[in-house]
């Protein structure tokens, strides 16, 4: 699946000059839950067990989430020589665990954890774009559109095998809807707060508050109205709803509004 490697991103054009630590901030954050994507490969290669169809695109995937990761790392690395990024992995996966140990999806049906992939996808995409075009840093900015480009292909992927299982699983568009909505308020949930705790703000103690503002005061700030158009209408795609028009723009707008609020009160707040 994967269309480049890291011998393909040009690191000798870094220019630390351009670094904004915002966005280091989040990158390293985003390395370990990327590069936590092996994990996330046992988890639904369990779910989809008796499913060979599936498994060697789950496989697949796995290996581009964790090339995500180490990109990110590496470029975080050069940018802040100190950081330590195993010893950060380290301490997340010791304090985030995903439940490896499950045989069934925690969304109650497989079409439901393919909704729930294709949310995630969705606000992957979206987001790696948003970074990219935000960021000056020349890298960066390669290493995340090459990134956003593999989410959506990610989306197309699960997106297919949710058609697959919608009708086995018997599931209705307003299951689809709700298993939709689960998964985007999950945004802000330990995950990513974890994980921006276990990179940026070790050795304190970890408030899952303190944590979530401060990556979300950092990321939420890089979104402009053309990347939330474009996410809301995939995630829309994904539950069953049309994708534009009466529909997707009042939901975008919202959105949006919500989104760049937050970002300015959490700013003001100095999260």
């Amino acid at each position: 699946m994967a269309g480049w490697t890291l011998e393909d991103i040009a690191w000798t054009e870094f220019r630390a000059d351009r670094v904004d630590p915002d966005l280091l901030a989040v990158a390293k954050a985003a390395a370990m839950v990327e590069h936590n994507g092996a994990d996330y490969a046992v988890y639904l290669n369990n779910v989809f067990a008796d499913d060979p169809a599936i498994k060697p695109a789950i496989d697949a995937w796995a290996l581009e989430e964790v090339q995500h990761g180490k990109a990110l790392a590496r470029w975080a690395r050069m940018a802040d020589p100190a950081w330590d990024f195993d010893a950060a992995f380290r301490r997340f996966v010791e304090g985030y665990k995903l439940p490896l140990d499950a045989t069934a999806s925690v969304r109650g049906s497989r079409a439901g954890e393919l909704i729930a992939r294709c949310i995630v996808e969705t606000g992957t995409s979206s987001y790696y774009t948003a970074l990219a075009e935000a960021s000056d840093e020349p890298v960066f900015a390669q290493i995340c559109r090459k990134i956003a480009a593999d989410e959506f292909r990610h989306y197309k992927l699960f997106y297919d095998e949710m058609n697959r299982y919608l009708e086995r699983d018997g599931m209705g568009r307003l299951a689809r809807v709700w298993t939709g909505l689960g998964r985007i308020a999950e945004s802000e949930d330990d995950e990513l707060s974890y994980a921006y705790y276990a990179a940026n703000i070790w050795p304190a103690p970890y408030d899952r508050k303190t944590a979530a503002r401060a990556y979300a005061r950092r990321a939420y700030a890089v979104y402009r109205r053309r990347h939330i158009d474009r996410g809301i209408a995939m995630a829309l795609k994904a539950v069953g709803l049309p994708a534009t028009g009466a529909l997707q723009r009042p939901i975008a707008a919202l959105a949006t509004a919500f989104m760049t609020r937050r970002a300015a009160s959490l700013a003001r707040a100095g999260a």
